[in-house]
């Protein structure tokens, strides 16, 4: 049996996938590698990954060029492009997609994050990626806004596999996987199978600690209460885990009962939990951190290049590390709300929204790229 941190990972239970995709990993052979050397089993992309692949190399100037001389407009040219990527991954990743039993080899498109709160355009644009793509080992992402979860069910009810991303809150998380058996509850009366759907929820994690470590500090600075200091920045580092832990209950009660058993006995697949945005974004946490703290059965982590590197390099697998403290996760969430760090606010309503901020920022300049090239081209 492997010893290889990253293949540890696997052996109890939680596939790593790869948080980035460009058209040069894929030519140069390094996503081959990732899949044969690092234990790596499946593929995400989002708009902020395709931003740095298209606009910021010129691997992708050749076929803009000959796209853009065919007369398709910038946008019709990204989703060529990016189709294509996702195409070529899905490709490589067929044979795990197969010997997993299509639980994983999976990889994940996202609609355009500008429907992200119109429910209708969201379900149709899934469609349309679904069909567009055409491999059976697609997983079209969908946030997880209010609008767009009742989008994940009838996604769902129409046998797509979807990623339902940017969730941050226990309480949205709760009501996608609501929409998840609602959906193949549908399908199951309607005498449709529903073996062959697989859904994971991208639950988000380093961020939620960027956020609230800068609440905590900033009440540190606003009082002169050094007791209250000392307790407001002990607390730091921490909200993130403990938010995913108390994630992983969720799952684990949603997920049992007569309820689940039934669609179980239909061959209904779980919706896996997926750990998202698990590198660490402050320098003074471990750079393993969000990966050696959440290792689950039945789970996924998504994992950027830097911080997979560095778990295949020295990273440690301690078993289920997400069963450990629950108690002490769920009293620190408690403790926040006592000094003021409304969590719920936070990631109900804050985080979704700086995240779908933040993924149209990057489709904006990803698009804008796109023209430039576009139009340097033509001038030429």
């Amino acid at each position: 049996m492997s010893t290889h941190p990253l293949a540890r990972i696997g052996q109890e239970g939680q596939s790593v996938w790869f948080d980035s995709i460009s058209r040069g990993m894929l030519n140069a052979g390094w996503l081959k590698q990732l899949v044969t050397d690092y234990s790596v089993v499946g593929v995400t992309s989002n708009p902020t990954i395709f931003e740095k692949a298209i606009a910021g190399s010129s691997d992708y100037d050749q076929a803009i060029e000959a796209l853009s001389a065919d007369n398709l407009g910038v946008l019709a040219i990204y989703e060529r492009l990016a189709a294509d990527d996702i195409r070529a991954a899905c490709d490589l990743l067929l044979p795990v997609y197969e010997r997993t039993g299509h639980q994983d080899g999976r990889v994940s498109m996202e609609v355009n994050p500008y429907l992200a709160t119109d429910t209708t355009a969201t379900i149709a644009e899934a469609r349309r990626l679904w069909q567009m793509v055409d491999r059976p080992n697609l997983m079209v992402k969908i946030p997880g806004t209010p609008e767009s979860i009742p989008a994940v069910e009838q996604a769902i009810t129409e046998g797509l596999s979807i990623n339902v991303t940017l969730l941050f809150a226990v309480s949205l998380y709760e009501q996608v996987m609501e929409a998840y058996l609602r959906g193949l509850e549908r399908r199951v009366a309607a005498g449709q199978p529903i073996d062959q759907i697989h859904s994971v929820a991208s639950f988000f994690v380093s961020r939620v600690d960027t956020l609230i470590d800068k609440e905590l500090e900033a009440k540190a600075a606003a009082t002169s209460d050094t007791a209250l200091q000392a307790r407001l920045l002990a607390m730091r580092g921490q909200a993130a885990i403990a938010n995913a832990k108390v994630a992983y209950q969720a799952f684990l009660r949603v997920f049992s009962g007569p309820r689940w058993e039934a669609l179980v006995a239909k061959g209904a697949q779980l919706q896996r939990p997926l750990w998202a945005s698990t590198s660490t974004k402050n320098p003074a946490y471990p750079d393993t951190l969000y990966i050696a703290e959440l290792i689950a059965p039945n789970s996924v982590n998504t994992i950027p290049e830097n911080a997979l590197l560095a778990f295949a390099d020295h990273g440690e697998v301690r078993g289920p590390t997400i069963a450990e403290g629950v108690a002490s996760a769920e009293t620190l969430l408690a403790e926040l709300a006592l000094v003021g760090i409304d969590v719920v606010a936070i990631t109900e309503r804050r985080l979704v929204a700086e995240g779908v901020k933040s993924f149209i920022a990057s489709f904006d300049t990803l698009i804008a790229a796109i023209q430039q090239k576009c139009s340097v081209k033509q001038g030429a």
